[in-house]
């Protein structure tokens, strides 16, 4: 197939993520003002989206409280950085089985919630963009699966389209983006979509190029979408994506080096991103440009 290779490209910065990655990098940020300054900085850095988990500031433990996530978005918000804010709305489908021969009761970090308390602190901070995961997967651990039912995400995806917060589609595999297109059928997401792809989560769609553009081929041409690869990927997937047509995601959620023996900072993920797209001959483009690509609404600062 020919190329068809992105000439302006949004770089988004996935900054700390819900993984347990706090302690093995000390550039993983914990407190609100660590997560808003590192995004704040990514955004100088080039990062037109930062998108943004909470994490307990002194365990650095993944977490659904509120007063968290308003600290973050009021902190980015106050800084004048003219970014567009991306919030997860991904916790709150956890399922941790027990043994193989019992697998009830569930184990200690099940985090099983409904539908309006999982977007609860979208309704608060208003984001211009939140998180969608459009399907239930196996992932990583052995006995842990990330649960969105076709009713939750429906109900999910109704709730953001009445608050005026665009949903970022995470399409884990091919059958998550044959759920989304549905879901525009139905007019609970309206069209044209945003679709991040997640290459290389276990046991999702592996980080092959096969896989990744039977990923690409299956989001609709009108579509806008995002890709990254996890790890020491992440910097080859910058390049596979604007080859593909799409935009870049990088940052601490899905990677923590830089290269070999240095950890990242946020920022340096960034800017050795925008080396690469413009090595390219592609242009990284702007909060403006991608608010007016995608429809959004600014919400701050004025």
């Amino acid at each position: 197939m020919p190329l068809n290779m992105n000439k302006d490209v949004f770089i988004t910065c996935a900054v700390t993520g819900s993984g347990g990655t706090q302690d093995r990098s000390p550039h993983v940020p914990r407190s609100p003002k660590q997560i808003a300054d590192s995004a704040i900085a990514a955004a100088k850095a080039g990062a037109a989206i930062v998108h943004c988990h909470v994490r307990d500031p002194e365990t650095g433990a993944p977490s659904r409280d509120l007063a968290l996530y308003r600290e973050v978005t009021e902190r980015i918000r106050d800084s004048d950085t003219d970014v567009v804010l991306n919030l997860t709305a991904g916790m709150g489908g956890d399922i941790v089985f027990g043994n193989v021969e019992s697998p009830l009761p569930t184990r200690e970090g099940t985090d099983m919630i409904g539908a309006t308390e999982r977007v609860a602190h979208v309704a608060e901070c208003l984001p211009e963009i939140c998180t969608l995961d459009c399907g239930t997967m196996n992932f990583a651990e052995a006995d842990y699966v990330m649960t969105n039912t076709p009713g939750m995400l429906t109900a999910m995806g109704r709730m953001m389209t009445d608050l005026g917060v665009k949903p970022e589609i995470e399409a884990f595999d091919t059958g998550h983006l044959w759920y989304a297109k549905q879901l525009v059928t139905d007019g609970v997401l309206d069209s044209p979509a945003l679709v991040q792809l997640c290459m290389g989560v276990p046991w999702g769609a592996p980080d092959d190029l096969n896989t990744f553009m039977a990923m690409v081929n299956n989001v609709p041409d009108d579509w806008t979408f995002s890709a990254f690869g996890l790890g020491r990927n992440q910097m080859a997937y910058v390049a596979a994506a604007v080859l593909a047509g799409g935009n870049v995601r990088v940052g601490l959620e899905d990677n923590l080096w830089l290269e070999k023996g240095v950890l990242a900072e946020n920022y340096q993920l960034v800017e050795r991103a925008q080396t690469i797209i413009e090595n390219m001959g592609a242009r990284v483009i702007g909060s403006a440009e991608v608010r007016e690509k995608l429809g959004l609404t600014k919400r701050a600062p004025k």
